[in-house]
């Protein structure tokens, strides 16, 4: 029984880090060991051709069509608006939000890839690392947001040549707000003024549509939102660290759904295509990019490839939707609010923003006990001031939750370790009586009052809880670049040193030498061979959760030390 107990725990250790390292693999965009090895997109740089676009959504519940014919070359003027929080350039020719730079948030020195490039190219001493303001929109994804207009035939019109009316370009201190406004001439018969607001402090964008009817004739037009972008993966939470990266929909049908480009590219889209309210996103680590339309309204969704569009690349993808405007009379006109999203994936703000726009920072199955752990996270945070100790407060506030459940699987251990000469003894006296050992052995059990698998029951109920932790800590934005103390500046990167990793395999082999030795001796020394193996594991972990196995193992060695030291066990 003791060796069945022992087998047990060391299974569900091995598989939970097992399905903890593919789970970290397929985060970053690597292939999963259980499923085939996804396609490889290119992330090469593309130039993208002026007013490019892809297609909107046709009918409703149709596959979009093509743009009927391709836009003419048209004059492009790009304009760059900043504020505190946001750097956005805006492409006249379409209106399209063709850049978006985060001055807030800096792209991060990884070590781990560093030295794989050192060691390719065989340097004598580091690149200089210069941080970057992170950015969304951009011209090497083919990463935009686009608005306009769909003919009656459900084709994308061409896109528009907007002229920028005069104004500021930069917020000014004292200064709350500032407006872009851009407007076209006739196309068809519509005329539209285009107004983005940029708001101090804030990573949205408020985008006003007025659609003017100069046909004479009254005219239904179609409005598009929607958001493009290649199917290359992008850096991550630290440099050079792949991430994964695709569109998302939410709406009172689908709820919330991620695409995966792949499944793009084999007609794999079960998304509600009609609802009266929804948005749709771009998602990947820590930042994200959204159309939002919080009024109630009709509108029509659509996740697709683009194909056969003048400028735009072979593996470029479409998310958005579509929205029928009122009939316009003659000399009249539409308004259409929409907002844009463009910023990091701050749960507090994103569920201020819009319905469900929290979801964009999936904790995947683990949802229900992730979102009370980040709670929880977010509120000691707020108390203690620092990521680090935050995560130390954390263990140890759910040690003191789960202290009977340790405590009875710690005394259970602490006796099996004080029968162990006994057992020893017996099986020796036994070994050639497997029947009779085993009924000797099941008699001390009893006598004893042991149960050979109460250590097991705390594993079955703790591991849920660390995988959804390990999926917040993975996926909090606020970690990035948080500094604990001394030499940890970034508690998302992995450990620069590797000290933390060689002080968690010290403190899991200590573990094992406080637990029961193994009857087996090959067993046993597996016992001592897997806290080095899983530790070099967390090698490449990032810090914060290195921290938290860590400050785990401490608490659990001096539970588990003192009940063995009340028991009399050495």
């Amino acid at each position: 029984m003791t060796d069945i107990r022992r087998t047990v725990l060391w299974v569900v250790f091995t598989m939970s880090l097992v399905l903890l390292w593919d789970g970290w693999q397929k985060h970053n965009g690597h292939p999963s060991m259980f499923s085939p090895t996804p396609k490889t997109v290119s992330a090469a740089p593309a130039t993208p051709a002026p007013g490019g676009a892809p297609e909107a959504a046709g009918a409703a519940g149709q596959a979009p069509s093509a743009t009927a014919a391709a836009p003419a070359a048209a004059p492009s003027e790009q304009i760059t608006i900043r504020t505190d929080v946001l750097a956005v350039t805006v492409d006249t020719l379409g209106g399209d939000i063709v850049r978006a730079e985060l001055p807030s948030y800096l792209t991060s020195y990884d070590p781990t890839v560093t030295d794989q490039l050192l060691q390719m190219v065989h340097l004598q001493k580091k690149p200089e690392f210069t941080p970057q303001p992170i950015v969304l929109f951009n011209a090497a994804q083919h990463y935009r947001a686009q608005t306009g207009l769909i003919s009656d035939q459900g084709t994308r019109l061409p896109a528009r040549a907007y002229v920028a009316v005069a104004g500021d370009r930069q917020l000014k201190d004292g200064q709350e707000s500032l407006q872009l406004k851009l407007e076209s001439p006739a196309v068809d018969g519509l005329k539209i003024v285009k107004t983005l607001t940029f708001r101090r402090g804030v990573y949205t964008v408020d985008v006003t549509h007025e659609v003017i009817n100069v046909s004479g004739v009254p005219l239904t037009p179609r409005l598009y939102l929607q958001l493009v972008r290649d199917g290359s993966t992008v850096t991550g939470g630290a440099a050079f660290t792949p991430s994964f990266t695709g569109p998302a929909v939410y709406n009172s049908g689908t709820k919330f759904k991620t695409l995966k480009f792949e499944d793009i590219d084999k007609g794999k889209v079960d998304i509600t295509k009609q609802a009266d309210d929804g948005w749709v996103s771009m998602v990947q680590h820590y930042f994200a990019s959204a159309w939002l339309v919080n009024q109630q309204g009709k509108r029509d969704f659509f996740v697709q490839k683009e194909l056969g569009q003048v400028g735009v690349r072979a593996d470029t993808y479409a998310a958005g939707m579509v929205f029928t405007l009122p009939t316009i009379d003659p000399d009249k006109s539409v308004t259409q609010q929409a907002t844009l999203f463009a910023g990091p994936q701050e749960e507090n703000k994103l569920s201020a923003l819009a319905p469900g726009l929290e979801r964009v920072k999936d904790y995947g199955m683990l949802t229900i006990l992730a979102e009370p752990l980040f709670w929880l996270l977010d509120k000691l945070h707020g108390f203690i001031g620092n990521w680090g100790w935050t995560i130390v407060a954390l263990v140890l506030l759910l040690k003191m939750a789960l202290y009977s459940l340790n405590a009875s699987a710690y005394k259970s251990m602490a006796k099996m370790k004080a029968l162990a000469p006994r057992i020893n003894e017996m099986k020796e006296r036994y070994k050639d009586k497997p029947q009779e050992m085993q009924q000797e052995m099941m008699k001390i059990y009893r006598e004893e009052k042991v149960n050979p698998i109460g250590g097991c029951l705390p594993i079955f109920a703790q591991m849920p809880i660390f995988m959804a932790l390990y999926w917040v800590l993975l996926s909090t934005v606020e970690m990035r670049q948080a500094p604990w103390m001394l030499w940890i500046t970034d508690l998302s990167v992995r450990d620069p040193y590797f000290i933390l990793p060689l002080l968690m395999m010290a403190s899991s082999l200590f573990q094992v030498w406080l637990n029961p030795p193994a009857q087996d001796p090959m067993q046993q020394k597996m016992m001592w061979i897997m806290p080095v193996a899983f530790g070099i594991m967390f090698f490449v972990f990032p810090s914060g959760l290195v921290l938290y196995w860590l400050t785990n193992n401490i608490l659990s060695i001096a539970q588990q030390w003192i009940i063995n030291k009340r028991l009399g066990v050495n």
